[in-house]
C-alpha cells in the first residue's frame, strides 16, 4: 500500500507547538529535580511551606540525574526552536505566531531555567 505523500504544510504544526511543549516538558522535570532539595529551601526562605513537596521528593529523588539531563535537553531545544521560529517565522494563524504564548514560552524557559539550577546546586 502506498502512503500519501506528506507536504510541508502538514508537518508545519508540529514544528510550531514543539517549543511549548518542550518548556512544558523542562518546567515539568525541572521541578521534579529541584523538589527534593533546592525548592524547598528557597520556598522555606520566603516563608512559605514545604509539606507538601514531600511526596514529590520522594518520587523523583531516586531519579535525579535523569531529570536533570532530561530538563536540559528540553531547555536546550525548545530554546532553539524558539529561536529559529523568530528567524524564520510562523505560520499565519499558528500557535507559535501569537505574542502572547511566545512571551509565556520564554518566561516557562527562564522559570525552568531557575529550577534547573536549584535542582542541579543544591544536592
Amino acid at each position: 500500500m502506498i502512503e500519501p505523500a506528506r507536504d510541508a504544510a502538514s508537518e508545519r504544526p508540529l514544528r510550531d507547538v514543539g517549543a511549548v511543549v518542550l518548556t512544558l516538558g523542562e518546567l515539568g522535570t525541572a521541578f521534579g529535580a529541584a523538589s527534593c532539595c533546592g525548592l524547598p529551601f528557597l520556598l522555606a526562605t520566603a516563608g512559605l511551606s514545604t509539606a507538601w513537596l514531600g511526596g514529590f521528593a520522594l518520587l523523583a529523588a531516586p531519579h535525579r540525574v535523569f531529570l536533570l539531563v532530561a530538563a536540559t535537553l528540553c531547555l536546550a531545544v525548545a530554546a532553539a526552536l524558539l529561536w529559529r521560529q523568530r528567524a524564520a517565522g510562523c505560520a499565519a494563524g499558528s500557535v507559535c505566531s501569537r505574542p502572547a504564548v511566545r512571551g509565556l514560552t520564554v518566561v516557562g524557559l527562564l522559570a525552568g531555567l531557575a529550577l534547573l539550577y536549584l535542582g542541579y546546586s543544591y544536592d
